[in-house]
C-alpha cells in the first residue's frame, strides 16, 4: 500500500546532532522524514558546546604561549571573533537548507505529542508513523542560596560574555568545569574552581591528578572536598561565593557547570505512553526504542553518556531501526575525552577492579616523542584481563583523544595485548606509549614458569638445529 502523503514515516523532534543524523539517515533510506526544531539546527554542539569550547581552548593555548613570551594578555574580542568564525564555517553543514537538500522536511516550532501518531507544532497538526525524540539536555542550575542574584552563566550562556571576567568562580569539577576554567585562566581571568567531590571523579585518580597539576600551573585555584554553599551579591555587581568549609571567594562572574537535565518538559510524553526515569531521561533499550514501540530516542535526552559522538551513533541506529525494522544495538564501548591541557581520554574499564585484572602503565617521561616536545606530563595505562584481553584504559597527554582511537578499537574487537604489540607503529609518536604498554604486558607473560620453560626448550632445540646445519 502506498503511504499517504500527509503522513510522515518518521518525525524527528530536535535539531541537534542526534536529530540531524537520525533525520539524514531516515531520508537517505527513502523514508518521508520531518524534523522539528524550536530554535536553530545544529544543537548544543555547534552553538554552545563542542565548536565554541574547543575553539576557546585552542585560543587559550595560543594565549598562554604568547603570554609566556611577551607577558601580554589575550585580546578577548579577538577570541570571541575566532569562536564566531568557527561557528559560521561549520554552521552550513547543519543548516535547514542542508537538511532539505538531503530530503528532510524542516519545520520551525515547538512540537508536542497529542496522541500516538499525532503531534502539534505551534498549532499545526503533524501526522507520523514513528517518532524519534532527540531534544537533548540543558545545564542544571543548583538551588544554591543567593546564586540567582549573582551574575551567573552556564556552558550555554558563557559565550554571551562581552568582557573577560576579572574573577571567575566555577562551580563544578567535571569536564566542562575543568575545560572552561583552564581556558579562562589562560586567557587572563583569576579562576577558582569549586568541586565538592573532587575533579573528574569518574576518571583514573592518577590521570585526574595530572590534570589537577596542570590546572594549578595555569593559575586555577582548585577547591576540592567542599561545595558552594551560599552566594552574596554586592552593590557593584560582584559576588562572594562561600563554601561549606568556610572559605570565601570573590567573583565577577559565576560559571555553573553542575551537570545537565534532559529536555522532556512539555513534549507530551505522558500522552503517548513514553516512560522516563526518575531523572527525567527517556528510557530506551539497546536499540534506542522507548517503552512505546513506535517511539525512539537518541542523544542526551536518554540516560546514556552525554557525548556528541554517541548522540550521532544513537541517531543513526534509532532511525535505521525505525524505518527498516532492523534490530541494531549501540556498542557499549564509548570513548570519552576531557579537552584540558593535557587531554584526558578514557574508554572501557579504567581500573583493575576485577579478578585477574592487571594494568600496564607507561609514563610519558619514557616516551621519546614527549621528550622531544618537552611535554612529558602524561601517561598511558591499559587494563587487561587474565587472558591478556584489553578491557580499557586511560591516556593523558597532547592529542590523547587521537591515541584513544586505537585503544577503543582494541576494546571493541576484544584484542589482546599481543595483538597490539604485533602491529608496527610509526616512530616517534605519543602513541608509542600505548604500543609499549601492550608490549610490556605481553612480555610479562614470558615470566610465568610454564612459558619460561617452553622458551628455554625452544632455545635449546633451535641452537642444536643451527649447530647441526653448520657442520
Amino acid at each position: 500500500m502506498e503511504p499517504h502523503e500527509d503522513v510522515f514515516d518518521l518525525l524527528v523532534v530536535g535539531g541537534g546532532t542526534a536529530g540531524i543524523v537520525g533525520a539524514r539517515t531516515a531520508a537517505g533510506l527513502g523514508a518521508r522524514t520531518v524534523l522539528v526544531e524550536r530554535s536553530r539546527t545544529g544543537g548544543d554542539c555547534l552553538w554552545t558546546g563542542c565548536v565554541p569550547s574547543k575553539t576557546l581552548l585552542s585560543a587559550a593555548r595560543t594565549a598562554a604561549a604568547e603570554r609566556s613570551l611577551t607577558g601580554r594578555g589575550a585580546d578577548f574580542a579577538a577570541v570571541r571573533a575566532r569562536i564566531a568564525g568557527a561557528i559560521a564555517t561549520i554552521e552550513p553543514d547543519d543548516s535547514p537548507q542542508s537538511l532539505e537538500d538531503a530530503g528532510v522536511t524542516v519545520l520551525s516550532g515547538t512540537a508536542r505529542f497529542t496522541a500516538p501518531g499525532e503531534a502539534d507544532v505551534d498549532g499545526r497538526a503533524v501526522r507520523f508513523r514513528q517518532a524519534l525524540i532527540a531534544t537533548g539536555s540543558a545545564p542544571t542550575v543548583p538551588g544554591i542560596p543567593g546564586l540567582h542574584d549573582a551574575r551567573t552563566v552556564t556552558s550555554e550562556t558563557v559565550w554571551d560574555l562581552e568582557m573577560l571576567p576579572g574573577r571567575l568562580v566555577v562551580v563544578g569539577g567535571g569536564p566542562i568545569g575543568c575545560e572552561l576554567g583552564q581556558a579562562f585562566a589562560r586567557i587572563g581571568s583569576d579562576v577558582t574552581l569549586i568541586a565538592r567531590s573532587g575533579i573528574l571523579t569518574k576518571e583514573d585518580r592518577d590521570a585526574a591528578a595530572l590534570v589537577r597539576e596542570s590546572l594549578a600551573s595555569d593559575g586555577v585555584r582548585v577547591v576540592e572536598g567542599a561545595g558552594a554553599e551560599h552566594v552574596s551579591t554586592h552593590e557593584d555587581g560582584s559576588s562572594t561565593v562561600r563554601t561549606s568549609d568556610g572559605q570565601a571567594f570573590a567573583a565577577d562572574v559565576v560559571l555553573v557547570a553542575a551537570g545537565r537535565t534532559a529536555r522532556t518538559e512539555g513534549l507530551g510524553l505522558e500522552a503517548v505512553g513514553v516512560a522516563c526515569d526518575d531523572s527525567g531521561h527517556v528510557v530506551v533499550d539497546a536499540r534506542m526504542r522507548t517503552s512505546q514501540p513506535t517511539f525512539w530516542a537518541a542523544g542526551d535526552v536518554t540516560p546514556h553518556p552525554e557525548f556528541t559522538h554517541l548522540a550521532g551513533v544513537h541517531g543513526s541506529t534509532a532511525a535505521s531501526n525505525a524505518v527498516l525494522g532492523l534490530r541494531r544495538s549501540v556498542s557499549r564501548t564509548v570513548p570519552r575525552v576531557t579537552y584540558t591541557s593535557p587531554e584526558l581520554a578514557a574508554v572501557g574499564v579504567t581500573e583493575a577492579s576485577g579478578k585477574g585484572h592487571t594494568t600496564s602503565t607507561i609514563q610519558h617521561e619514557a616516551t621519546d616523542r614527549a621528550v622531544t616536545e618537552e611535554r612529558t606530563a602524561g601517561m598511558t595505562r591499559i587494563v587487561v584481563d587474565k587472558h591478556g584481553r584489553i578491557l580499557g584504559g586511560t591516556v593523558v597527554g597532547p592529542r590523547a583523544g587521537e591515541s584513544l582511537a586505537e585503544l577503543t578499537l582494541a576494546v571493541e574487537q576484544g584484542l589482546r595485548t599481543r595483538d597490539l604489540a604485533a602491529v608496527t607503529h610509526p616512530y616517534p609518536t605519543y602513541n608509542d606509549a600505548l604500543w609499549n604498554a601492550a608490549i610490556a604486558h605481553a612480555r610479562g607473560g614470558l615470566d610465568s614458569p610454564v612459558v619460561g620453560a617452553a622458551v628455554r626448550v625452544l632455545l635449546r632445540v633451535n641452537r642444536w638445529r643451527v649447530q647441526r646445519s653448520s657442520r
